[in-house]
């Protein structure tokens, strides 16, 4: 067994290289260019959208209150007209890159922290860097991309988003792989 204390190079050193991936993947590579679309006439969309008064949440339209709710005609017309979606609110003003990459580092320590204890319990020191790349990164990518899924099943979210994301996530488990495997206390 090893010490998550003792692993807080690895932690850290798998911190930094998935910070830096995630920025060039997010930033520079073209693949999520496509991601999000424009609406087709922005401006009234957001003069009725703005009348509303909509505070920062998650919306689904249209709306049903209940199961019943339905099945009543009235409601599946709405359904069949459309359109029908879920939309996110965030609070008005200039995006906080810095604070949403601050707790972007936060999440990446902690993911570091739960590969690092699950791994740490597995293995003693001196494992075998394949057997330690193997562990870390299953941890590693599960953690990453295990729950993204659901919100295509769930949420309407595109297959091919998702099925990005996910393959960012691979990309995420192979570094904190590489790290863990490559500082494992000898």
């Amino acid at each position: 067994m090893v010490s998550i204390p003792s692993l807080w190079l690895p932690i850290l050193v798998a911190t930094v290289l998935v910070f830096v991936a995630s920025s060039l993947v997010w930033m520079v590579l073209p693949h999520h260019k496509s991601d999000t679309r424009r609406l087709p006439d922005e401006a009234p969309a957001l003069d009725v959208l703005g009348k509303q008064g909509l505070k920062p949440g998650l919306y689904r339209f249209p709306w049903s209150s209940s199961m019943a709710e339905t099945k009543d005609p009235a409601f599946v017309e709405k359904l069949k007209k459309g359109p029908v979606g879920l939309l996110t609110v965030m609070p008005s003003g200039a995006y906080d890159m810095g604070r949403s990459m601050g707790l972007w580092a936060v999440y990446l320590v902690v993911v570091g922290i739960f590969v690092a204890y699950v791994t740490g319990r597995a293995l003693g020191p001196g494992g075998d860097y394949l057997a330690v790349f193997r562990l870390s990164g299953t941890v590693a990518f599960l953690t990453y991309s295990g729950a993204l899924l659901p919100a295509s099943i769930w949420w309407g979210k595109p297959l091919g988003v998702t099925l990005k994301e996910i393959a960012d996530g691979l990309l995420y488990g192979l570094l904190t792989a590489g790290a863990f495997g490559w500082l494992w206390p000898r």
